[in-house]
């Protein structure tokens, strides 16, 4: 009964980008009370499916997000693929960790290519001011944003790209991190 609830409540922020009101909800549930919608919330809520927000509005919680995981495919041989669901994954959760610092970027250019970065595809950012030798970045290098590998050995830093057309860069003054890429979304 739940998660047919929760397919229409689905269904209806998919459509609509936002939450049914209670009154929305008795359309939606064939209920003919609002008191009946109020009860039915309040089991949805238990169960993680919706939240509410300080004034009481409806909030869809990852849950919304989640995609079946159905399991392993191999990329070696062949073999059969069982298709039985095992489990859901909130991609949210998945891809980013900190929430509150992450933003997502377009790659405009080729000098991450042989990272597997390409034109079009999404960059998934944390900000950060600080990096580790060989994590890809984003960083201000005299005034102008770039993603390339960071470089470091003692005290020298430079930016490398992945890419063999394009030079690394030695920043001239200032080589200022300002996020690590954790990871990459690309649509086929």
């Amino acid at each position: 009964m739940v998660n047919n609830h929760k397919q229409k409540l689905v269904s209806f922020y998919e459509r609509h980008k936002r939450m049914p009101t209670y009154t929305e909800m008795m359309k939606l549930f064939g209920y003919r009370s609002k008191n009946a919608v109020f009860k039915l919330v309040a089991k949805l809520e238990e169960a993680g499916i919706v939240a509410k927000d300080h004034l009481g509005r409806l909030l869809p919680t990852n849950s919304f997000n989640e995609v079946p995981l159905l399991g392993l495919v191999k990329a070696g041989f062949p073999s059969m693929v069982e298709e039985e669901q095992n489990d859901t994954m909130s991609l949210d959760d998945f891809l980013i960790q900190k929430k509150e610092s992450t933003y997502i970027l377009e790659v405009d250019g080729d000098s991450m290519i042989d990272a597997h970065i390409k034109p079009g595809d999404l960059v998934i950012a944390e900000r950060t001011e600080q990096a580790k030798d060989g994590q890809i970045v984003i960083a201000e290098v005299d005034g102008e944003f770039t993603m390339k590998y960071f470089r470091q050995t003692g005290n020298k830093t430079w930016l490398e790209p992945a890419n063999k057309k394009y030079k690394p860069i030695y920043p001239e003054n200032d080589l200022k991190i300002t996020a690590i890429v954790k990871g990459v979304i690309r649509k086929y």
